[in-house]
């Protein structure tokens, strides 16, 4: 379990090598403003990891979805080449 710091935000300016030591030793950091949570600083490992795991949960879920569609009657279905060729065409060029 992270041990989580809240700093106020004139800490960001005032005291960042002791937020900056937090952050490498992967322990989140709140920011508040006049007493109210603003922000929440991690370690960019974190958030990669994070943003990966996100991504997956979201591919799973449409996977469901999908699944769940293409067991209905009547479901439509596409040539597995089609389906290829389009999400190239989509994703491939950025």
């Amino acid at each position: 379990m992270p041990n989580t710091q809240v700093r106020p935000v004139r800490d960001l300016r005032n005291k960042y090598a002791e937020i900056e030591t937090f952050l490498e030793n992967h322990n989140p950091v709140i920011i508040t403003k006049n007493g109210r949570g603003a922000a929440v600083l991690i370690n960019i490992d974190d958030y990669a990891e994070m943003e990966e795991y996100l991504h997956i949960k979201y591919v799973n879920e449409k996977l469901k979805e999908a699944e769940l569609e293409a067991g209905k009657p009547g479901a439509k279905w596409t040539d597995s080449k089609k389906v290829i060729k389009k999400l190239r065409d989509k994703y491939c060029g950025l």
